[in-house]
């Protein structure tokens, strides 16, 4: 059976969907694919907020978060907070083979890498820097919030996810937000489908996030109604604190590799899909909230 699906969050995105695609196309098991894909991007400076290149924080330090999940096992890893290593979610892959945890953090994380022969790099390169010192607001106040969520289906019908990210530009040191977290910015399960997020963390956080996109699914909903569901839930919850509307989307493929995706109001979310000699980008409707 030649039949595979991957889907990567934002236009930068089709980076990970055109070196994923191949790999799925020769076989390969959907976390293999979706984490080279996730890899290219962290790898790419001009995507400034993933992996090299990403925005620092608010102390001038580049600080990465990164989490895998397999949707036929659950299994799991990440990372949270960890600095002077590009490939966080090769780390994060990592922690779910190598350990009986699902996440490090900090010196903790760093030091686990170098045990594993990653070598310390800086991230910041002089166009994020320069970004850095034009734009860097006081006291805690964030900017960008662009992760890449790559999830893929196999040709065996296993799902695998990776979600990787610099987190928010000039955000304050230590701030984790919701793309390590399992439930949050990933979940991947064969029995019900895959969900990712992107857009501001807290928000992804308070309301429960992927997980709950994909018990949507699970419930029977469509991916794409189980992502409008899910922006309408954050805009109501969101609005109880006079934020309206909440910056999230919500990106999702169910087990049979059916696809969806949605934004909230003025989001102008994009993702690319891929599957046998197609890859595109899909605008994905922007939901009012009710």
């Amino acid at each position: 059976m030649n039949d595979y699906r991957i889907i990567a969050t934002w236009s930068f995105g089709k980076i990970a969907v055109e070196v994923a695609a191949p790999l799925l196309q020769k076989g390969k098991p959907a976390l293999d694919a979706a984490l080279a894909g996730a890899q290219a991007v962290e790898d790419d400076p001009k995507v400034n907020s993933v992996g090299y290149g990403g925005i620092p924080n608010s102390v001038g330090v580049v600080s990465l978060d990164a989490c895998v999940m397999d949707g036929k096992t659950l299994s799991c890893g990440a990372v949270g907070c960890l600095e002077n290593i590009k490939h966080a979610a090769a780390v994060a892959r990592l922690v779910m083979e190598k350990t009986p945890h699902i996440m490090l953090v900090g010196q903790g994380a760093q030091a686990f890498a170098l045990q594993h022969g990653f070598p310390l790099e800086s991230l910041v390169t002089p166009e994020s820097i320069a970004e850095w010192e034009k734009n860097r607001p006081k006291k805690g106040k964030t900017a960008g919030h662009d992760t890449v969520t790559v999830l893929a289906r196999d040709q065996s019908g296993t799902l695998g996810g990776v979600c990787t990210t610099s987190g928010l530009s000039y955000k304050l040191p230590g701030r984790v937000g919701d793309s390590p977290l399992i439930g949050s910015g990933l979940y991947v399960d064969d029995e019900a489908g895959a969900a990712g997020a992107t857009g501001v963390g807290e928000e992804i956080i308070r309301a429960g996030g992927a997980g709950l996109v994909v018990e949507f699914m699970r419930q029977g909903k469509t991916p794409q109604e189980a992502c409008e569901t899910m922006i309408r839930k954050v805009n109501r919850l969101a609005a109880r604190r006079g934020v309206h509307p909440a910056r999230v989307s919500f990106l999702a493929m169910d087990k049979r590799g059916r696809v969806g995706g949605a934004c909230s109001k003025g989001g102008k979310f994009v993702y690319a899909f891929g599957e046998p000699g197609k890859i595109e980008l899909i605008t994905a409707p922007e939901i009012e909230a009710l």
